[in-house]
């Protein structure tokens, strides 16, 4: 409803009766002027009192409409009532009942966003009947003009009461005083009821008490409970006052003590006296502790410390104790965080940057990044990278350390013997110091950063202590947060850190240490990985670290495949990238020595360079009866395995094995020794073979120990070729566990089996049936080019061995 819509409301904002001419009024009172239908402006926290100056600012369309609706009548009357609830909306349901009626004396400032007014409050009025139209609230008001009373003594005394305490209050607070003044320039001390209005307004009090006031339109009344609140206001103002004037005596005590501290330093610069040394150091560690955020424990022992080294005398032998103590425990970086990035894009780039290859193990990282993002952090976090040596493991800590953002910190644990390097020593002993972690938490300098535990599989014991069992609460997110290393003896919370793990291989780590980490496998670098690795990483690195510039030595690409295949087979790139040292080294020579030309390396040159191949060609899979190719798995990756057999005739039957084999393989043999005769005459020897011959099963390379659960299946056939006399077909390699009935086990490694095949020249390989899932988890790239069988028995090994090969279970290389 608008104005427009009802003249009623025209009528009563113009202060006139509807139906009357306002030409014909007589002359009134200024309080009879005010009509009786209001604006109404809602109020929050305190209503408004009359005979009050109120200055407003007023925002937002709804609570403008009211003003700018006063603005447009003669008698520029408004309605202020204060809200029922502060919290709700604004509402008919929201407003007391009774308010107070005003004239806007004056617009301060307006604009489209907010108005501010001066407004003069008049008089009480009670609601009779509120509307909510599109100009705001509008209420019908009855309005109470105060009375006009005689003075009476009673009323007298009271007025009394109240200046009295408004003289004591302005005493306490001067601010007071000017309003005091304001309202006597304006009003009358002879009217009981405006100066108990003024005296509510006075107060500190909350709305509904105010409130309460308001509504009382009775003078004697309403004086008595503004006295009340009044005696309230000057108890409050009291003890105000008390509790300043004892924070300003502390305050001063200090400034005291500052000031004599600094005259002090002041005579003692001008006398030439030195600073003392403990002095020094007490006030360097209290600088140290602004930066740091110690949790309760921590800081009581810190201030614990910093009293006693105070009472120390520095040639005490305590002092240096208590004093290295205190400093491990003020640089260490609490509470101090490296912001984390959670940005996947930049983190494939930095880790394509620094690794080639290891596509799986990137795609882990990744997901463990995108994980961390989802979840805000990345906290109990325990990777352990697992692989032979020179696959990338350290670099790969480091990188997902520069894809985080975070520093990075490493250590080794290889060979250590001492759970006092993991926990630290008491403070009791002589040149006690803190364990590794701590150590490493200093030098990362901060509380989140990125820690490598490298050789985590070569960990030893001894009777100073079990490393590995000390590192069970480092390494278990739910104790971790906790730790309490044994030289500082409070808790310091590694919760934060990202732990990496690096070993060759999982057997020697103990099982419940292996529980807390997360297993990720680098298998190793077929030949064209390592050509590109060479390539992009290791030749530009050698070039520079031996001075020479770019450009001046190239080792072209049929060189670089002739070194990883003669010289440098292993799993990872560490002796890959030894050789290219060394043709840098000689490089470098002839450079010093004189010339001028550029520097070619093909095949050719070669041996000139790095002598001859240490392995030999395709020339080392023979075509004979009797040997055969296995595929093995080493703590150095995956790795090809000749297995040799051959009888001799004698009166006397035996069987021997050679080439340092362990306990599983030589139970291996048993058990192809006993199948194999079992079976003689589906070969067609004759039934006494064995009776007539002493067998020899020989694994070469004597010298290195070898032992695992998966030559049974290549001394099986090796067993077979040799009574037989026909040789496997080319380029075979085989690898599976055999049962005394004849049944194909499965095995492990997969991976890393197939690598060394394909660095080895095999076309053709034999799994077991039950690792066809794990074959066919492998990249593409591995699979390229071999041909796959899978065995569920002997007789499958047998026929792929001898004869032509089924159709059924063989993966065709692809074109």
């Amino acid at each position: 409803m608008s104005e427009e819509q009802d003249p009623m409301i025209d009528a009563e904002l113009n202060g006139v009766e509807p139906g009357e001419d306002e030409s014909e009024g007589s002359l009134v009172v200024a309080a009879e002027m005010l009509p009786s239908g209001l604006p109404i402006v809602p109020l929050r926290p305190r209503p408004a009192f009359p005979g009050i100056l109120i200055p407003m600012a007023l925002a937002g369309k709804e609570q403008m409409a009211p003003v700018k609706r006063a603005l447009d009548t003669p008698s520029q009357a408004i309605g202020l009532v204060l809200v029922m609830d502060l919290e709700a909306e604004d509402g008919p349901e929201n407003l007391h009942t009774v308010g107070v009626a005003g004239k806007i004396l004056k617009v301060i400032h307006a604009d489209e966003e907010s108005i501010h007014i001066l407004v003069n409050c008049l008089q009480r009025f009670s609601l009779e009947e509120v509307t909510e139209t599109d100009q705001g609230l509008f209420a019908l008001a009855h309005h109470h003009p105060e009375a006009e009373l005689s003075v009476n003594p009673e009323l007298k005394a009271y007025s009394m009461a109240i200046l009295s305490t408004l003289k004591e209050l302005v005493q306490i607070n001067p601010l007071y005083s000017e309003e005091i003044k304001l309202f006597l320039n304006r009003s009358s001390m002879d009217d009981p009821g405006r100066l108990a209005d003024f005296a509510a307004n006075l107060t500190s009090a909350d709305g509904q008490e105010l409130q309460g006031i308001l509504e009382t339109f009775d003078v004697r009344k309403r004086i008595d409970r503004v006295l009340v609140l009044l005696k309230k206001e000057l108890e409050v103002s009291r003890l105000q006052t008390k509790i300043s004037r004892q924070i300003e005596e502390k305050v001063s005590a200090h400034q005291r003590e500052f000031f004599l501290k600094e005259q002090l330093k002041a005579i003692k610069k001008e006398l030439g006296l030195e600073k003392e040394g403990k002095t020094t150091e007490i006030e360097k560690f209290r600088e140290r502790l602004k930066g740091l955020t110690l949790d309760a424990e921590a800081k009581k022992t810190v201030e614990e410390e910093l009293e006693k080294l105070q009472l120390i005398e520095p040639s005490s032998p305590e002092y240096n104790v208590s004093r290295n103590y205190l400093d491990w425990l003020t640089i260490l970086p609490w509470g101090k965080f490296s912001k984390d990035s959670y940005n996947i894009d930049r983190a494939r780039r930095v880790l394509d940057r620094d690794h080639y290859g290891l596509e799986d193990v990137k795609e882990r990282i990744l997901e463990f990044i995108a994980v961390g993002k989802m979840k805000g952090d990345i906290s109990g976090s325990i990777l352990c990278l697992v692989g032979p040596p020179g696959v990338g493991k350290t670099s790969v800590g480091r990188s997902i350390a520069d894809a985080l953002g975070r520093t990075f910190f490493r250590f080794s644990l290889g060979g250590m013997r001492d759970e006092a390097e993991i926990k630290g020593h008491r403070r009791t002993y002589i040149g006690a110091m803190p364990g590794k972690f701590i150590q490493s938490m200093k030098s990362a300098g901060t509380a989140n950063p990125v820690l490598m535990l490298d050789e985590i599989d070569k960990i030893g014991a001894s009777f100073q202590g079990d490393p590995a069992s000390a590192l069970l609460e480092v390494l278990d997110p739910e104790q971790n947060a906790a730790f309490r290393d044994h030289y500082l003896d409070v808790p310091f919370d590694l919760s934060n850190v990202m732990f990496v793990a690096t070993a060759n291989q999982l057997d020697t780590i103990p099982a419940p240490l292996l529980d807390r980490m997360e297993i990720i496998r680098l298998s190793g670098y077929i030949l064209e990985e390592k050509v590109e690795i060479a390539r992009r990483y290791l030749i530009p690195k050698a070039t520079k670290n031996h001075g020479l510039e770019k450009g001046r030595v190239t080792i072209r690409k049929d060189a670089l495949r002739a070194i990883i295949d003669g010289w440098a087979r292993e799993a990872g790139v560490r002796g890959l990238e030894n050789h290219i040292k060394k043709i840098m080294r000689k490089a470098a020579m002839a450079f010093a020595k004189g010339r001028e030309e550029k520097i070619v390396i093909a095949r050719r040159d070669l041996v000139e360079y790095l002598g001859q191949p240490l392995f030999a060609g395709e020339d080392l899979f023979e075509e004979a009866p009797g040997i055969v190719t296995g595929l093995a798995w080493t703590s150095l990756g995956g790795a090809t395995l000749q297995i040799e057999a051959t009888a001799v005739p004698s009166k006397a039957k035996g069987f021997k094995q050679t080439g340092q084999l362990g306990d599983v393989m030589v139970e291996s043999s048993e058990i192809a020794y006993s199948y194999v005769m079992a079976h003689l005459q589906g070969y067609g020897a004759e039934a006494d073979f064995f009776d007539t011959h002493f067998v020899h099963l020989h694994v070469p390379a004597g010298a290195t120990p070898k032992d695992g659960p998966s030559a049974g299946v290549t001394m099986t056939t090796a067993l077979v070729s040799m009574i037989t006399g026909k040789p496997v077909r080319k380029k075979l390699g085989m690898t599976g566990e055999l049962s005394l009935t004849g049944r194909v086990l499965p095995i492990g490694g997969v991976k890393e089996k197939t690598i060394a095949a394909r660095r080895a020249g095999l076309s053709t390989l034999i799994f077991p049936e039950a690792n066809r899932k794990d074959f066919d988890e492998l990249p593409d790239y591995l699979r390229e080019g071999i041909e796959i069988h899978y065995a569920r028995e002997y007789r499958d090994v047998q026929r792929v061995a001898f004869g032509a090969p089924r159709r059924t279970g063989a993966r065709k290389p692809k074109p």
